[in-house]
């Protein structure tokens, strides 16, 4: 893929044919192999290192902004003093688990830089100006061939949303998990569309059922009159549509069942939305069983006075927090599932999911988590948020 952006990119090959020795790597453009003299006026080689823009999946767009990182020591004038016009943050970064850069640099035209060949070129003209100074044969243009590392990632095209933000090295913590999510009504499809834009190793769809026209207003993305026709199996349509973004979706087209509960046990974390509390809790109890991690969601709409009230709430378990369980997930439906009703609306689905991804990249170390809590609703008349079943230190 890195070769092919170079090759559709016009900055990009320009970089490669005048003999740069430029990489893809992810959602960065790296150039290494540039002089710069150092504080001892030594001649030593560093790495320019800017994040990508794309336009389209195998073309640059313009540079996002003006800054580029390096890796290396601060390069300095011909008399080892460092050269000041350029000097920004003097920091070390992790931008990923690939690269660490130790400084960034900050130089920007009037108009800033139209493509990234004029961003590589005015840095590596000003850091490399002393080193051939002080040695003519000294070049950053060595036109030799870095190897196509191919982008081997779960995404079928680069994040450069996660290099843009700096926070690839964050959200590499999810590369090695498996997730599966149970059951995808309206709020295990959404689940979805986010789970398909992080890093996890695979994600494993079950649900027995078909994808009927009702099923398209409460999900995300907009079905075709075409894909109703099609009659298609939820698993094997939500298959499709994420398969755009992420290699690594399978699809098991049944339910999950005292049978076929082994199949869990593989997996890292694992969100379960289901409307019936007997199989919710058969799901749960294996899972604590097993020691793997889950989150479980709920929604209840009702009709009050012409208007819609209810909550939201999701229910979180790991191998460490379990014990609250038995007070929230019961094994009749009953007057206890409160967060069951045949109301489901789009905006209510999405904000269950979200709830839902928070918790889970919160025990994934993504996010802050000061409260620890494993039980949260949303009273949708108040607005207000209940934690519940708190971890304390």
């Amino acid at each position: 893929m890195s070769q092919q952006l170079i090759n559709h990119s016009p900055d990009l090959k320009r970089l490669r044919d005048e003999g740069y020795e430029i990489e893809v790597r992810g959602g960065y453009l790296l150039i290494h192999h540039i002089p710069f003299v150092d504080r001892n006026k030594q001649i030593q080689y560093g790495a320019l290192v800017s994040t990508l823009t794309l336009s389209s999946n195998d073309r640059t767009g313009v540079p996002d902004n003006h800054v580029i990182h390096f890796m290396g020591d601060n390069p300095c004038e011909i008399d080892g003093t460092v050269i000041t016009a350029i000097q920004h943050i003097n920091t070390t970064s992790v931008l990923n688990h690939q690269i660490t850069v130790n400084r960034s640099f900050s130089n920007k035209p009037a108009a800033g830089y139209p493509n990234y060949y004029e961003k590589v070129k005015r840095y590596a003209d000003i850091i490399s100006a002393p080193a051939k100074f002080l040695d003519s044969s000294i070049t950053e243009k060595t036109f030799k061939v870095i190897a196509d590392n191919s982008n081997e990632t779960v995404f079928q095209y680069i994040d450069t949303n996660s290099s843009r933000a700096n926070i690839e090295a964050i959200n590499s913590k999810l590369e090695k998990q498996k997730i599966a999510i149970i059951g995808l009504g309206g709020t295990g499809a959404y689940i979805l569309d986010m789970i398909a834009k992080t890093p996890v190793k695979e994600i494993h769809l079950y649900d027995g059922d078909s994808f009927d026209q009702h099923n398209a207003f409460r999900s995300p993305g907009a079905a075709s009159m075409n894909d109703l026709n099609e009659n298609p199996r939820k698993t094997a349509y939500y298959k499709k549509l994420y398969s755009n973004m992420h290699k690594y979706i399978h699809i098991h087209d049944y339910y999950v069942k005292k049978e076929n509960l082994q199949e869990l046990d593989k997996m890292d974390y694992v969100f379960v939305c289901v409307d019936r509390n007997a199989a919710r809790k058969i799901i749960t109890d294996y899972l604590v069983s097993v020691g793997v991690a889950f989150s479980d969601v709920g929604l209840g709409v009702n009709v009050v006075d012409d208007k819609l009230t209810g909550a939201v709430r999701v229910t979180s378990a790991t191998r460490e927090k379990n014990d609250h369980l038995p007070l929230r997930i019961f094994s009749e439906d009953s007057d206890n599932n409160e967060y069951t009703s045949n109301i489901q609306i789009a905006e209510l689905n999405a904000l269950n999911a979200i709830f839902a991804i928070l918790k889970w990249k919160k025990v994934s170390g993504i996010y802050v988590d000061l409260e620890n809590e494993h039980h949260s609703s949303y009273a949708i008349s108040t607005s207000k948020i209940f934690n519940e079943d708190v971890v304390t230190a």
